[in-house]
């Protein structure tokens, strides 16, 4: 029999029930963390009931997802937040007797193999990249979001409150528009604005037009600022 190690612990041990309710347990720890983190963020308890709706639909896999998509767009929400005590409040959910935890935690390669796991799943942020002098964007797995054709690309790392897919500002040509980082680079904002920045609240950028000045919404509507 091959010798278990931490490299081939989940092919070798067997207790697909206990991965399966660990990493459930965990993925109710994370919601939970970014409930708080909009709480703490001045968010209003319509924003932290919208996204607990969103997530409620969605199976344990598309959860996980769709968390490491907030958190990559809020990384901030990690500010804080020991993996370990996530882990052990996901481990206690899951066992029936206290003696039955004890012997989960203080099993180190157990231990140790969720707590990379964890790390792992949620973990996941996207980067810029420069090819022939054009910046572009991939995902954690190198994938490409957003192809290199841009002279300048700035991502949304902003407070936002669902699970929408925030638009880049992006550069071309000497003037400024928003793209989806959806591997189609579909325009949401025409290039035709001298200036595109964030904003820290809905609508999350701000745009200028000419000589106006005016708010950007996820869908590319400018309106002029008063």
């Amino acid at each position: 029999m091959e010798k278990i190690t931490q490299e081939n612990f989940e092919a070798q041990y067997t207790d697909p029930i206990e991965l399966e309710r660990i990493d459930k347990f965990v993925c109710d720890e994370m919601s939970r963390q970014i409930h708080r983190y909009i709480k703490g963020m001045s968010g209003s308890k319509s924003m932290m009931l919208k996204f607990e709706e969103q997530l409620s639909t969605l199976t344990v896999p598309e959860k996980e997802k769709a968390i490491v998509h907030y958190i990559d767009l809020n990384r901030k929400v990690l500010s804080g937040l020991d993996f370990k005590l996530v882990l052990t409040r996901a481990m206690a959910n899951y066992c029936d007797t206290f003696s039955y935890l004890l012997e989960l935690v203080n099993d180190k390669r157990r231990w140790v193999f969720y707590l990379n796991r964890i790390r792992e799943k949620y973990i996941q942020y996207h980067e810029v990249f420069e090819e022939n002098g054009k910046f572009g964007i991939k995902d954690h797995n190198g994938e490409v979001l957003v192809h290199p054709n841009y002279d300048f690309l700035r991502t949304p790392y902003v407070y936002v409150d669902d699970l929408c897919m925030m638009p880049v500002i992006a550069e071309r040509d000497e003037k400024m528009g928003l793209i989806l980082p959806d591997r189609k680079d579909t325009v949401v904002a025409d290039f035709i604005y001298k200036d595109i920045s964030l904003r820290d609240e809905s609508p999350y950028f701000e745009a200028r037009l000419g000589k106006v000045k005016g708010t950007l919404d996820n869908e590319g509507h400018f309106t002029p600022l008063r």
